[in-house]
């Protein structure tokens, strides 16, 4: 049996996606297959670098050490090909402070952001709460995938108001690994009209073969100055509840400025449990990565055969890095109310509303599928209940 097959009770932990449901659903009986976490436990070198950190015994203010850069340097390097230097590394509790931080400091009360719906919710959140204004070029979905419509999108950028671009890297919610040709595209699209890329590269280590996931800032050395990124182990190796993230950030103008902002937010340092956490993934769990990268394609399958010859009035969006699985349920003519009504109340199950995603994600649902494959069978089997007419 794979480790991953193992089963743990995660209520009564504070977890968001077990212990607020209720808060969330206003149900507490539907199984949670909806927030972007896993329910694996993290890599054993993960657990024993914050065990050692705790058993320490003295939780003073932590610098973070020079051996964590090197741990992320190399990661970069083996996993994406990238050359990054230490000293680009800004650190942040979490990608969506990163993004906001960004929105902070190159743009002004009033400028404009662009993004691509359907896309992760935050990236709206963190525009509207920053008293900045939300451009929309909307992704288009053709056969079975999310395409970039560049006319649209160069119409946007050329707007004198836009002066940042949001770019999620690989896509959230529909799993697009989006090709070089096509961020070069995106790249050169941006450096012509002067606009700044933000670029959430979270789900970047989940990308499967054959796709890879390629960073935008390394295509080409002119990209790296116009180029934030933004990382974490948190969804690679499900440690988000340790908040700690990094921005990988070349240029040393665009550095300093991240950096008078985080000062502004009082921020100097990351939670030691994270740093330690973060080194140790970094430097220690690709092994681990590999088997889960494995098992959840496993899961992704089972999911998408299942809907196939159960449910063929749904169609899987297969995510090609991610372990969020965007499904289609167009067809079946229900309002996101109705659809959703019937998945908590008659299916007891709790999946991501495709219309938090805006535009474009209407009629859709996100199903998480890093868990116990006796977890993905309890839940498709609710989903079949959901949508039968009995």
């Amino acid at each position: 049996m794979s480790t991953f097959d193992r089963v743990i009770n995660r209520t009564g932990t504070g977890a968001v996606k077990w212990d607020n449901i209720k808060a969330v659903f206003g149900v507490e009986d539907a199984l949670p297959m909806w927030v972007a976490d896993m329910d694996f436990e993290a890599p054993d070198a993960v657990k024993e670098a914050v065990k050692k950190q705790a058993e320490h015994g003295v939780y003073g203010y932590t610098a973070i050490p020079d051996s964590t850069r090197e741990a992320i340097q190399g990661w970069m390097a083996e996993r994406h090909n990238w050359n990054i230097e230490p000293n680009w590394l800004l650190f942040s509790h979490g990608v969506v402070p990163s993004l906001g931080t960004a929105i902070e400091a190159f743009t002004d009360l009033g400028d404009s952001v662009l993004l691509q719906s359907p896309v992760y919710t935050p990236f709206f959140d963190m525009i509207e709460r920053n008293g900045r204004l939300v451009v929309n070029s909307e992704l288009v979905l053709r056969d079975g995938q999310y395409e970039i419509d560049f006319e649209d999108f160069e119409e946007k950028l050329s707007r004198e108001e836009v002066k940042l671009f949001l770019l999620c890297s690989p896509h959230n919610p529909g799993g697009r690994v989006w090709t070089k040709a096509e961020l070069t595209k995106v790249a050169e699209l941006c450096q012509k009209h002067s606009v700044l890329i933000v670029s959430d590269e979270i789900h970047s280590d989940l990308t499967a073969e054959p796709h890879k996931h390629t960073p935008i800032a390394a295509i080409r050395e002119g990209f790296q100055d116009m180029v934030i990124t933004c990382i974490a182990p948190s969804k690679t190796f499900n440690l988000a509840g340790l908040q700690s993230s990094a921005m990988i950030v070349p240029n040393g103008e665009l550095r300093a400025k991240l950096q008078k902002a985080l000062a502004k937010q009082g921020f100097f340092t990351l939670n030691m449990m994270g740093i330690a956490a973060m080194e140790a993934a970094y430097r220690e769990g690709g092994p681990w990565l590999d088997e889960a990268i494995e098992y959840i394609r496993g899961n992704v399958r089972l999911v998408k055969e299942f809907i196939e010859s159960e449910l063929p009035e749904l169609t899987v969006i297969e995510p090609e890095g991610s372990y969020l699985v965007w499904i289609d349920c167009r067809k079946l003519g229900l309002s996101d109310e109705d659809l959703m009504k019937k998945l908590l109340l008659k299916g007891k199950l709790a999946l991501g509303q495709g219309s938090k995603y805006r535009a474009g994600g209407e009629g859709f649902m996100r199903m998480n599928v890093a868990c116990p494959r006796s977890v993905v069978e309890d839940g498709l089997t609710r989903l079949k209940t959901a949508l039968s007419n009995e």
